[in-house]
Parts: structure tokens; sequence; C-alpha cells
């Protein structure tokens, strides 16, 4: 499933993507350290079947949690939302305690806020399509949080100055490979069935937290220079920065910016290296924009409606995707993200010179 699809489950509000209980487990033993003696929240999760519930649930004991907690959402007056709590008791035998809520049961009420409040961390699959109003909740009220998203939020201008500046971070687990939800019999469309159940895979879907985790403290081992392979790195056209396609390829010697696939952010070390900017948040600004020009498609020059683009490369040839500008050619890469080393090595230091 990829960006029409979810932009459709947007427009149509089918936002009831359930989450698999191995892939809970598979990112919540990353922070086990966190979890001791702490109350957790789902907003987002009806607990007679969700599988955050049940890991919870199931973990109570063996993850030492005080307190558990999640509200049923309702959409029609079909039924009544309620809030469900595990909490532990004096002698260390946890109460189940089920409370009927005045409203639906939205993460956005003033009974789901104040659940909020009480907790320490929370741990769901939020709506996609309030995916920007859910952060921003958790936000407001400085909650720790494991939730799952869109990769491609990474760009948005709500949630890439969080990433930016260290606010929340990509999850240890599922990064650029998609995951498999469980969906409504009557939803259109389905990649495979476990458990007689449908299942749809979203390739457009990972882990977010702010909560720390093993990954966040491993370097890129760098292996390449800038220095003697120039033509390796061109210089974008409209950006003071250098291209660079694949992680793998940042240079250890360059000390000005790069720009970097937004998948860059599923390796990045705060301590390694610095986030600048974004060409798709207004934050950093290009040197030079392009509206409507000219392109090459299948050989032919065609009028382009994308408008301004995003980071551009001179290009020697008339490629397909090929646009133009004053007397010569350039070409878009995809969303970039802005980067420059920290710690960078020259070539003769690296070699004891």
């Amino acid at each position: 499933m990829g960006n029409t699809d979810l932009g459709a489950a947007k427009r149509n509000k089918k936002d009831e993507f359930y989450t698999s209980l191995s892939d809970i487990e598979q990112e919540m033993v990353h922070y086990r350290e966190y979890f001791e003696g702490k109350t957790i929240f789902m907003n987002c999760d009806d607990p007679e079947w969700s599988n955050f519930w049940i890991y919870f649930e199931m973990n109570f004991n063996f993850l030492g949690l005080k307190k558990l907690i999640s509200t049923h959402y309702v959409a029609d007056d079909s039924e009544k939302a309620f809030a469900l709590a595990l909490e532990r008791r004096e002698n260390n035998y946890p109460k189940l305690t089920k409370t009927n809520l005045k409203g639906n049961g939205d993460f956005r009420s003033d009974e789901a806020i104040k659940y909020l409040k009480e907790a320490d961390i929370v741990a769901t699959n939020p709506p996609f399509s309030l995916w920007r109003e859910y952060v921003a909740q958790l936000i407001e009220y400085d909650k720790q949080f494991i939730i799952i998203g869109n990769t491609n939020a990474i760009t948005y201008k709500e949630i890439f100055p969080l990433l930016k500046d260290n606010k929340m971070w990509i999850g240890r687990t599922n990064f650029n490979v998609g995951m498999y939800f469980y969906i409504p019999d009557d939803y259109d469309g389905y990649h495979k069935i476990e458990n007689g159940k449908r299942m749809l895979r979203v390739s457009t879907s990972c882990w977010y937290t702010n909560l720390e985790h093993n990954k966040r403290n491993e370097e890129i081992t760098l292996t390449e220079f800038y220095e003697g392979n120039e033509d390796k790195y061109p210089y974008y056209d409209n950006y003071d920065a250098i291209e660079i396609g694949t992680y793998k390829d940042i240079p250890m010697d360059f000390t000005g910016v790069m720009g970097v696939p937004i998948t860059f952010l599923d390796k990045y070390n705060p301590e390694q290296f610095e986030i600048l900017g974004s060409d798709n948040y207004d934050g950093t600004p290009p040197t030079k924009t392009y509206g409507k020009k000219n392109k090459v498609v299948d050989g032919e020059v065609k009028k382009s409606n994308t408008g301004t683009l995003g980071p551009t490369i001179k290009y020697e040839e008339f490629g397909a995707g090929t646009f133009f500008d004053v007397g010569y050619p350039v070409k878009s890469t995809y969303k970039r993200v802005f980067i420059r080393n920290k710690n960078p090595i020259g070539k003769k230091e690296m070699l004891g010179f």
C-alpha cells in the first residue's frame, strides 16, 4: 500500500488499521527499562480487541507496570464508549476497572485528556487522518510515546522540526520495510490472511518515539572521501549542498552541507550528525527556485506542471524527467534532509599523516 492508498484511506476516514501483536512485541522489547512503575495509556485502542492492550496486559507483572489504561472510541450511538484500567494493588494483584464515558472516547475529548495527563507513556497506532493533530497533543502535554505513523510524515512541516530538534525520532524496528495491519472484512483489498483475518501491507509505515533506544547510539561507519571524488558528489543547482544518493556514500571528510534521502533518519545519530533542514520544510530555503518549466518525457519536450522543484542537479543529457532553466537542463531529486558531519576526518588525518 503506497501513498495513493493512504491518501484514499484518509479521504474515506478508513483509519481502522489494527497492529499485529508480533510487530508490537518486536518494538516494545527495546524499551523495557522505561516501563517499570509507569502508567501506560492507549487512547486509540479498543481493549476488547487491541493487540497493544493484549501485549501490556500479558506482560503487566513482567514489565512491572503501575497502571494500564485504554479508552474505547465509538463513532455513533450504537454502543457506549468506555475506559478500561488495569491497576496494581498493594497485594501486587492487578485490579481491572471498566468506566463508562460520557463522550465518544475521542482522544481529543476532555475525558481522554484527563487520562493522558495521568499517563507516563502513550503507546498506540493513531488514526492516519489525524496523525499531525495527535502528535501535537503528545508534545503539548509533554508525554513520552511509542506510536506508529507514515514514513513520509518525516517531511511534514509540523513533524520535521521535532525530528530536527531531537524531540522525537524513528523507532527501533520495521523502518523502510512496511508493516502488515489487520483490516475490517469490508475493506477494499488485502494482501494476506492471518488467523482468519485480512491483512494489508502498508509500505510507508514505521514507529516514532521520544524514548532512547540502542540504535540511536550506533555510528554510521563512513568509508568514502569527498577529496578526489568530487564528480561523485555534485552540488545542487539551487541549494548550497552536495547530493548523497544513499547514506552509505556519505564522505567522512566533507565539512559542508549534504542532502541525504529521508531514510537517513533511521540511521541518524545526533552525536555524529547535525540535521540542518529539509527541502520540504521552510526552515531551509533554496538559493534558487523554479517555476513551471519544460521537461523531456520519452524523448519529447513537454510543458511541466510540477511548479517549484526540490533540490536539483545540472544534468548532462536530456533524459526522462529533465527540466530546463536558463538554457541548461536540471533534474530534481526526491525529498532530501540536509545534514552536516559533526566530526569530519580528512584523508591525511585518516591515514595518520
